[in-house]
């Protein structure tokens, strides 16, 4: 019956996802997007890249100190209001970034400020109200709702680039911050709300009184060996892929590559994110997850090898590319779905608000860290080497998962 109840979920809510989505683009509008703006911040101010990549990290790391209380919050309040104030605030925050005068202490406060905003459009947002609308096609709904940020990953370099040449760094970041506040807004106020936001319409399914939703207590999770293990999957492998992500422009221009041409092969990581995400998410739905996610990340170890081996050569990038964008595709959606699978969903936002501070963790350090080889070793190579061990061992953390779901996880 998995498709009549997969269905019936797509045909009332089909924009649900699509909205979700819009959302979780905005959460990484900084992300994705700061690969074209690390040259000319640096340049502009005669900063090393490790300092005006250390904004992420700081903003980064407030985020996932602060992901379990978001969650308790998202648990009792509903996500509608709560994304909807964030789209508007990370827009604006990042538009700030462009009024940078050159001293630290104001290009990290800034950066503070993007921290405080983008706490109301973590994923915990966007995935909490599509888990109480999909079940059948959970897996799906997710791939859709985290595609997202495969779009930002086609759309923010390539725009950045683009809006860099045309305007400079500065006004750059506020007119692609405007242009993202104008698209995703008025779609997310037509159509994101979960079951618990209220404003329900005929037809539509009763919200579920929380005392009888299914879940473990936070407690149970955080004393789960399976939660440890995804926690360490979640860290190595945000570590590295972000990393690899947020520099791959620089990766390739390093190699000898033109920068618009690096750009246009930094937007493929995106589109195969996107082809990564729906493959994945049609896969957990009817795969084992733990082994699925397991494979998937393993693929940047081939992509680390070709960008190792291919020097400035389109073709090798471009598969590097690919690569590195299937497994990104896969990023999210693997934890997300394996945390409902097997903790429920009753304390999903805050136990998930542990998890993504563990991705937050990972994508705080791993963009510094890249930045700190090539500052000391004058190339990628020693970090390329270095993800391709941290994937195999969260590949390792997530296929030592065990295969049942709720209630069976006590010994992990």
């Amino acid at each position: 019956m998995l498709e009549t109840g997969a269905a019936q979920e797509w045909r009332h809510y089909p924009m649900l996802p699509i909205a979700a989505a819009l959302g979780y683009a905005t959460s990484v509008i900084h992300i994705y997007g700061l690969g074209p703006f690390i040259g000319p911040v640096s340049e502009s101010f005669g900063w090393s890249r490790t300092l005006t990549t250390s904004g992420l990290t700081f903003q980064v790391l407030i985020g996932g100190a602060l992901a379990i209380p978001m969650g308790l919050l998202v648990d009792k309040m509903g996500p509608r209001w709560l994304g909807l104030a964030g789209v508007l605030m990370t827009c604006a925050a990042f538009a700030l970034l462009g009024t940078a005068t050159g001293g630290k202490a104001n290009w990290y406060l800034l950066w503070g400020v993007l921290a405080v905003a983008t706490l109301f459009v973590q994923a915990t947002i966007w995935t909490s109200a599509v888990a109480t609308r999909f079940e059948a096609s959970r897996g799906m709904a997710f791939a859709v709702t985290l595609c997202g940020a495969s779009v930002a990953q086609a759309l923010f370099p390539w725009l950045g680039t683009k809006l860099i040449a045309n305007y400079g760094w500065q006004t750059a970041m506020a007119v692609q911050a405007a242009i993202w506040a104008v698209v995703a807004l008025p779609v997310l106020f037509l159509f994101f709300r979960g079951a618990h936001d209220g404003g329900n319409r005929p037809g539509d399914a009763p919200a579920p009184d929380r005392a009888t939703i299914s879940g473990i207590s936070f407690k149970e999770g955080l004393r789960s060996p399976v939660y440890w293990r995804l926690l360490v999957a979640s860290a190595l492998f945000t570590f590295t892929i972000i990393a690899l992500t947020v520099h791959f422009v620089p990766i390739l221009t390093d190699r000898g590559m033109d920068k618009l041409e690096a750009a246009g092969l930094a937007a493929l990581v995106g589109f195969a994110s996107i082809a990564g995400r729906l493959g994945t998410g049609y896969l957990l739905d009817r795969f084992t997850p733990s082994l699925v996610g397991a494979s998937i990340f393993l693929l940047p170890v081939a992509g680390c090898m070709i960008l190792m081996t291919s020097g400035a050569g389109a073709i090798g990038a471009a598969g590097a590319a690919i690569l590195i964008g299937l497994t990104l595709g896969a990023e999210v959606d693997v934890v997300v779905f394996l945390t409902t699978r097997h903790f429920g969903l009753k304390n999903f936002g805050a136990l998930y608000g542990g998890l993504l501070a563990a991705l937050s963790l990972g994508t705080a350090t791993g963009p510094l860290a890249a930045a700190m080889i090539f500052d000391s070793y004058g190339n990628y190579t020693p970090f390329l080497w270095l993800t391709i061990g941290f994937m195999i061992l969260s590949s390792l953390a997530l296929a030592s998962l065990p295969k049942g779901a709720l209630g069976q996880l006590a010994d992990g």
